[in-house]
């Protein structure tokens, strides 16, 4: 079992290598990552069952992260249209408490909203220490949408000398500080991308259109962002070569195939959270005597603890004599009966 243990920790520690973006470098996403990456070294089959073992342990991480009550975990999951995020979302969150975690998705900005800073509404929506939170779409939105469609930015309520070219790099050094203090204050900010091709997008797409139980996801304005893929390509990279941190890295997940994506950011929830050495708190001395009081107070309430042989003339008591199942006895019509039986076998 401790061979197994220790492979698995290599395995994910090869997949965070393959995933998290590097400091310091610029990626091209084309060149550098493959939507279609499975890993090689695990089937679909053994990918469901590792699934379903993780699960099991974030469950048990979690309730550690809520009874140690200090840390707090952000997810921010960033993707094209069709990349899986809330089947995802769905999937590795199964096994843990739901009073445990907040799931907020972010659409286009209200009216109220629009009247303060973009970190405004994202920033009311962060979990608090013990809990974990996930932001499906972000306030990375405001460095990708608002800069593919320059008409979202134009209608934000900005003084239009801060609607200047530089508006991008500064939004990128304003999101590694807000994140670092995040950091700094027990809020511990994973940053996932789900990374779809765009050939995968095309047949989840046509599904939606085909098949009757998908129709409802279909939306028209799907199709019409479809049409500026570069232009998100490129906003990607440089959020990714700008915002990837020591503190918050990026991973970029193939999503190509929808078991190993959610088998991937398990992985990346399941290593973030291990480094937190999570832990019960520990019982004081003095917790400890007002167990032990509060137990022998509660066997007092029926006079006081009993013996195993008490216990067990008290069941034998309580067994009713009309019924054969208490005693081990067979009914004699149901004796007849299984005779019966053998005897038309016999026949």
């Amino acid at each position: 079992m401790a061979a197994k243990i220790e492979d698995m920790e290599t395995r994910i520690e090869a997949l965070m290598d393959v995933m998290r973006v590097p400091l310091g470098k610029k990626i091209n996403l084309k060149k550098d990552y493959d939507p279609g990456f499975t890993g090689k070294w695990m089937t679909k089959a053994e990918a469901k069952e590792t699934l379903a073992r993780g699960i099991q342990m974030l469950a048990e991480m979690q309730d550690k992260l809520w009874a140690q009550n200090q840390y707090a975990v952000l997810m921010n999951l960033q993707a094209l249209d069709a990349a899986g995020k809330d089947g995802t979302i769905k999937h590795v969150m199964s096994g843990v408490n739901p009073q445990g975690v907040d799931v907020h998705s972010f659409k286009g900005p209200s009216s109220e909203e629009m009247d303060h800073d973009y970190l405004w509404r994202n920033f009311k929506a962060l979990p608090s220490r013990g809990r974990i939170g996930i932001f499906n779409r972000s306030y990375y939105e405001e460095v990708l949408v608002v800069r593919v469609h320059p008409e979202f930015l134009a209608s934000q309520q900005l003084p239009p000398k801060l609607k200047d070219k530089r508006i991008w790099r500064r939004r990128f050094e304003e999101i590694n500080n807000f994140e670092k203090y995040l950091v700094d204050n027990g809020i511990i900010v994973i940053k996932l991308f789900l990374y779809v091709s765009k050939e995968a997008q095309k047949e989840r797409f046509l599904k939606r259109t085909q098949l009757p139980e998908k129709n409802w996801k279909f939306s028209a304005a799907d199709i019409k962002e479809r049409a500026h893929w570069d232009d998100y390509i490129a906003a990607y990279e440089d959020m990714f070569n700008h915002t990837s941190t020591e503190w918050a890295p990026w991973y970029i997940v193939p999503a190509d195939h929808k078991w190993f994506t959610r088998l991937a950011v398990a992985a990346v929830l399941y290593y973030t959270m291990e480094k937190l050495n999570l832990a019960y708190p520990t019982v004081s001395e003095e917790q400890k005597q007002a167990l032990i009081a509060a137990k022998e107070e509660l066997e007092r309430e029926d006079g006081g603890p009993k013996d195993k042989a008490v216990v067990k003339a008290e069941e034998e008591e309580d067994a009713d004599p009309q019924d054969p199942a208490s005693n081990g006895e067979v009914p004699k019509d149901e004796s007849k009966k299984k005779s019966k039986k053998k005897g038309s076998k016999n026949r």
